[in-house]
């Protein structure tokens, strides 16, 4: 593996680090680097000026608006992306429902839906998580039968994030209750949540904000031509959305601008003497955090090598592990920069803690679930331990 980028791939690095930099509002940059809250006003201005430069979606098929990338250019763009704390695209657009309809949909369905869903004219939320079907999603109970041109669906979905902006869902239901297997009687079917009978109630966090919500389903009709592919199949379709879930989850890029920014407070924080970064038990924690970041962008890289000639790698697993607990660390460490400053919650700058910090706490204890979602840190684990050491 060579770790240095060839001349045509750091040519690339640099034109994709000042695109980021000159065309998507520093506003929007800098308020989410802060770790504020963007409204649905700022994640769309920012995935409609990356979707007019084709730079929103370049994993899909080229004549649906992708790119002729090497697999390094793509990292190399969700690197920069991630640095210059440009909101990344919505991944329920780009990285789930985009790529199945892309590909198993009719063409019908990606003539209406893969245009505005690339341009976020349309926002999707994800149908997958029920009660007691969250980790063994196979185990659904929502259903969808069939009556004559139309499906009926009743059941309830759960953690549907951010579905208070939604305008459609794309919902995992059993339609064959009978099959022998639970995988293969469940489908992938597309529904308007303008759709009567349909309910979206928020989840209250812990942290104190609605990213979460449930929904209820009862004798919803929709059209029959709103499943995608074949009847039975959606938990192949479900396997290859979440497959591509999983793209990009390592978000390295997000974890040195983290940890930046905790170095720079710190060396502003005043203990004693001197500051919280001369404390050597700190600064000791800043450098061995550092240290496992350099090691796991070396572990990338090796297997974005990999990926350039063509091999599947399960090492992948490593980077959602360790991309997930260092994002973890990263958000920590801000917290304890903070230190009691952490504790008041969005109370503004009437108050001598600064907003910075106000928005710590929340940050670090909703980066709870990221060993969680896109398969969770055991289920890595697991395959680590069959895939690469053979146990």
């Amino acid at each position: 593996m060579n770790l240095a980028l060839t001349e045509d791939e750091a040519a690339f690095r640099d034109e994709m680090r000042n695109f980021f930099r000159t065309e998507i509002p520093a506003d929007i940059r800098e308020r989410n680097a802060a770790g504020e809250e963007l409204s649905r006003e700022d994640l769309v201005t920012t995935l409609q000026i990356l979707n007019k430069h084709g730079m929103a979606s370049p994993h899909w098929p080229l004549e649906w608006g992708g790119k002729d990338w090497t697999p390094m250019q793509h990292h190399i763009w969700l690197d920069e992306l991630q640095l210059a704390s440009v909101p990344e695209p919505l991944a329920f657009n780009i990285s789930m429902v985009g790529p199945v309809i892309a590909t198993f949909g009719s063409e019908e369905q990606k003539q209406k839906f893969l245009p505005p869903t690339q341009n976020l004219d349309i926002w999707w939320c994800q149908g997958f998580s029920e009660p007691e079907a969250g980790s063994d999603l196979a185990s659904l109970r929502t259903v969808a039968i069939r009556d004559g041109d139309e499906y009926v669906i009743n059941g309830q979905k759960t953690w549907t994030t951010l579905g208070q902006y939604a305008d459609w869902i794309f919902v995992l239901a059993r339609t064959n209750p009978d099959a022998p297997k639970k995988q293969a009687g469940i489908s992938f079917i597309l529904v308007d949540l303008k759709t009567p009978g349909i309910t979206v109630r928020p989840i209250k966090l812990i942290d104190g904000g609605h990213e979460v919500n449930e929904v209820w389903f009862e004798n919803v009709r929709v059209p029959a031509e709103n499943l995608v592919g074949e009847e039975n199949a959606g938990w192949t379709y479900a396997k290859f959305l979440l497959s591509n879930e999983r793209t990009g989850i390592t978000r390295l890029g997000f974890t040195k601008t983290k940890l930046a920014r905790a170095k720079e407070l710190a060396a502003q924080t005043a203990v004693g003497d001197g500051t919280l970064l001369d404390d050597p038990v700190f600064a000791a924690r800043f450098a061995e955090i550092e240290n496992q970041v350099l090691a796991l962008e070396l572990t990338q890289l090796r297997i974005v090598s990999s990926y350039v000639e063509g091999k599947e790698n399960p090492a992948s697993s490593v980077l959602k592990l360790r991309g997930s607990e260092l994002q973890q660390l990263a958000t920590e460490i801000l917290t304890d920069v903070a230190g009691p400053d952490s504790l008041p919650f969005e109370a503004g700058e009437d108050i001598p803690t600064p907003v910075w910090a106000q928005r710590a706490t929340p940050t670090y204890l909703n980066f709870r679930k990221t060993s969680i979602y896109g398969g969770s840190n055991e289920v890595q684990r697991t395959i680590i331990a069959s895939g690469i050491l053979g146990l």
